[in-house]
């Protein structure tokens, strides 16, 4: 196969199964004339991670990684009307975007973005109690991966879903890169999880619009 035609049957089984809708379409144009990296993720992505959260029964979401907030859109869709999504953005322009595409989506109410390096804002949630959270997507600097599912770990309860993207890294990820600080984090995440008693996981590759690609799930079980 090619991508072209990884392309087409995404865009197929998108146009069926998860259509854009105005807030969506807008959102990706509003983040692109922004000069957001055009890195979210794919449509039917999105769609799975809606209904990821609805089949856990989510109230609560942890996002780590906003960019743009299109795939915040579609977790905070999946929440029951007095829940509650926090989402973390690096970057204080991103932010903003994301913020006003939110908003647009009426979702503000649900939806809180926070500015500044994760790793400092999670344990200020800590802090605050603001977890256990239901479900947690980590989507940020693959660096950090092993560090961003400790502290998931520890924002969670049994029964809590971890969803980590981008974990095939082209396929490199099957081989040391000590050059590579994606690589290098994404091994030592699945090592820190294979390790892991409190954690019941597994990962594919995808292929699509976005590339070749994949994703890790996980299920906190202690």
């Amino acid at each position: 196969m090619t991508n072209d035609q990884w392309t087409a049957v995404d865009r197929y089984f998108t146009d069926l199964l998860a259509p854009a809708d105005e807030a969506l379409a807008a959102t990706l144009a509003d983040s692109t004339a922004a000069g957001l990296p055009e890195i979210a993720v794919a449509p039917n992505q999105g769609k799975l991670l809606n209904l990821l959260v609805a089949t856990r029964g989510a109230r609560t979401v942890l996002e780590i990684g906003t960019l743009g907030a299109y795939s915040t859109i579609w977790m905070a869709r999946a929440l029951p009307a007095d829940g509650r999504m926090i989402t973390l953005e690096y970057n204080p322009a991103h932010a903003e975007v994301a913020r006003a595409n939110i908003a647009r989506a009426g979702l503000d109410s649900i939806v809180e973005v926070r500015t500044g390096a994760a790793l400092d804002t999670l344990p200020k949630l800590e802090a605050e109690g603001a977890g256990p959270f239901d479900f947690v997507f980590i989507d940020a600097d693959k660096a950090n991966n092993p560090h961003y599912v400790e502290w998931a770990l520890r924002l969670s309860r049994p029964g809590t879903v971890i969803v980590v993207d981008n974990v095939v890294r082209g396929g490199k990820v099957a081989e040391e890169d000590p050059n590579d600080a994606a690589i290098t984090g994404t091994r030592a995440m699945f090592e820190l999880i294979s390790r892991e008693p409190r954690l019941d996981a597994t990962a594919f590759q995808t292929v699509g619009v976005r590339g070749y690609d994949g994703l890790l799930l996980a299920r906190v079980v202690g």
